[in-house]
């Protein structure tokens, strides 16, 4: 008589192969995807460029407000409110970040200044 080995139960099926794969695929859509969008804003440091006449035009950023020329304003508010300090979009405009505000702050504000038309924005200590 034929002795058959005895019976033995069907291996389970891992899902480490393909849990790996997932994790894989997760990492590389995280590293090449594109979380934020990068803007550039031309911000000349103090001391450089041109001459400054007119007006006093200084935004004071600080992690509560903006100040321009020490009176509270918006940042939606500000590019209308130096439109009359300013005769030109080149005329120079003093950014001046408080020790308490953040870089974000300070780019919202230089980046609706730049949305604005302005074009020369000088940041100082």
């Amino acid at each position: 008589m034929l002795d058959f080995a005895p019976l033995r139960r069907p291996r389970r099926l891992t899902l480490t192969p393909m849990i790996d794969v997932v994790f894989h695929l997760l990492v590389f859509f995280m590293l090449a995807s594109q979380f934020g969008v990068d803007r550039v804003v031309t911000l000349a440091s103090g001391g450089v460029g041109a001459d400054y006449s007119g007006p006093p035009r200084l935004v004071h950023i600080t992690a509560d407000d903006v100040r321009l020329n020490g009176i509270s304003v918006t940042v939606n508010d500000l590019p209308d409110r130096l439109r009359p300090l300013t005769q030109t979009a080149n005329d120079t405009i003093v950014l001046r970040a408080g020790a308490d505000a953040s870089y974000q702050a300070l780019m919202d504000v230089a980046s609706a200044l730049s949305a604005a038309g302005f074009t020369a924005l000088a940041v100082v200590e």
